[in-house]
């Protein structure tokens, strides 16, 4: 056992008697967050417009702060982006986290002093927390690389402006840095394509130990090595290689093929970073479900996801959930988010400790007669039937088709590219229709109802949403492609790879 394994043994100890201490008090720890933001924020520019001052309590704060998105938020926003001082939290951000926003286009995250350590914290636990947990901490006497955006940061108004990826990679502990890859000077490649070659010369000879991205990201990292090396499995490049931790979509549907890239079955940590801040992290092995980071300067709010479109909806704090019920998350941070809508639908599978499952995002579903559709739901039926026909799924999407060919009814068209795929299309997608129809109720209604016709999957060419990502400007990096849509946006620039 190398020093940095023997010192990271000995501190995960530490680190793990407060993550019990988070996992045992999670409502008083919100409690104590609520108030701790309220009182920060009392004499902000929002805090004074919203009446900080007299708000004593959760149902206080629920009449003076509405829910918002970022849209709502934007006029706040635009006046730290003039120079403005105390807006949202005392002071100005420390960092403006730029991101891409479904309808906003670009969106500028505040990252406050008090919230940056917070994403650095919970990254850190949930590597230590594996530790303790497994034993293993011979990753951090090797090689690990994050495969992210540019560090590089230019400047709104004094305040350093850049991906959340490439902020935290200014926030590495040091005792890491020179575990660390890629360099800085390939990092701060553009070119997502260019990048991962630099990448992949970089590190195609080092003990790689840890890897971390976004599933798909990390998928072509794979291929290229592979295809560098002689087609080689990547066990036999990096045969320390032990932990993967990714982030950003679910796990599942990518889970073969990188299994079989890298030639066994790794041991993974899923993390749910953002960067309106770190949620949750997986936080053993058994179990796929995620720890809430209840004590990270957060103080979370829950709204039944069938009601978030509605003029007065339900707004739940921590004690008063339900398990297995879809919720929007909703976000008050350390860094001058209020009443925050995310975007992400979460459900609790535990409430000792309080633990999560990512099932969606509140926009992306398909309801165009009523079905509301969501995530969770198509990814269950595909790779419940992938997985039971052996079959290898490298990327999908759904969208409606709502003005069929004359005399068809309309359909959910799924867009699938496989890396193995079904002797028998069309029994294939009966089975998925099948499943699906089991797991949501009103989706089986219209089927039987004669309102929808079955799914009909059209399976693309090898590499086509690589293409159509890279079409958009939005290949690499934190981007990911939305699992579905309630219109045709995505499906129609798809059409053209379809394989005939």
């Amino acid at each position: 056992m190398g020093f940095k394994a023997f010192v990271g043994k000995l501190y995960a100890g530490i680190v793990q008697k407060n993550i019990e201490h988070m996992r045992k008090n999670g409502v008083g720890l919100q409690h104590k967050t609520f108030q701790y933001l309220i009182n920060e924020a009392t004499t902000t520019i929002f805090g004074v417009d919203h009446g900080f001052a007299d708000i004593h309590s959760y149902e206080d704060f629920k009449k003076r702060v509405p829910i918002r998105d970022y849209e709502d938020l934007r006029p706040y926003i635009d006046r730290i982006m003039r120079g403005e001082d105390d807006v949202l939290w005392p002071g100005r951000p420390a960092y403006l986290a730029k991101t891409s926003g479904t309808t906003s286009g670009v969106k500028y995250i505040p990252i406050s002093k008090q919230s940056m350590p917070e994403h650095i914290t919970a990254a850190r636990n949930a590597l230590l927390n594996y530790a303790y947990e497994t034993g293993n901490t011979k990753a951090l006497d090797g090689k690990m690389i994050f495969l992210q955006g540019s560090p590089e940061m230019h400047e709104i108004a004094g305040i350093p402006v850049g991906r959340l990826s490439g902020i935290v990679a200014h926030h590495v502990p040091s005792y890491l840095q020179s575990n660390r890859m890629p360099s800085y000077q390939t990092n701060c490649i553009e070119d997502w394509e260019e990048k991962v070659d630099a990448i992949v010369d970089e590190t195609i000879d080092q003990d790689m130990r840890l890897i971390s991205g976004i599933p798909p990201w990390c998928q072509m990292y794979f291929d290229r090595l592979s295809a560098k090396s002689g087609g080689k499995k990547i066990k036999d490049i990096f045969p320390n290689f032990k932990l993967f931790v990714y982030g950003g979509v679910n796990y599942e549907p990518y889970r073969a093929r990188i299994e079989e890239s890298i030639g066994f079955a790794i041991d993974t940590i899923e993390t749910y970073p953002a960067s309106e801040g770190f949620i949750a992290f997986q936080d053993s092995q058994k179990d796929k479900s995620l720890l809430l980071m209840v004590d990270a300067g957060m103080f979370y709010e829950f709204v039944p996801a069938e009601e978030f479109f509605n003029d007065n909806p339900t707004r739940l704090s921590l004690e008063d959930i339900e398990l297995d019920k879809n919720y929007a998350l909703i976000l008050n941070t350390s860094a001058g988010l209020w009443g925050y809508s995310l975007g992400d639908t979460i459900k609790f599978v535990s409430k000792n400790p309080y633990k999560i499952l990512v099932t969606g995002r509140i926009k992306h579903y398909i309801s165009a007669f009523g079905e509301h559709v969501i995530g969770e739901e198509v990814e269950h039926a595909l790779m419940k039937i992938a997985t039971e026909e052996g079959l290898d799924v490298t990327e999908f999407t759904v969208a409606p088709q709502v003005n069929p060919t004359a005399g068809q009814l309309p359909y959910h068209e799924w867009f699938i590219e496989f890396g193995k795929a079904p002797a028998d299309l069309q029994a294939f997608a009966q089975k998925v229709d099948k499943v699906l129809q089991q797991k949501n109720i009103y989706y089986a209604d219209l089927i039987e109802g004669n309102i929808l016709q079955p799914l009909i999957v059209k399976v693309l060419k090898k590499n086509s949403f690589v293409d159509y990502m890279r079409s958009q400007g939005k290949l690499g990096g934190q981007n990911k492609v939305p699992r579905l849509a309630n219109d045709r946006k995505i499906a129609d620039e798809l059409t053209e790879f379809i394989l005939n």
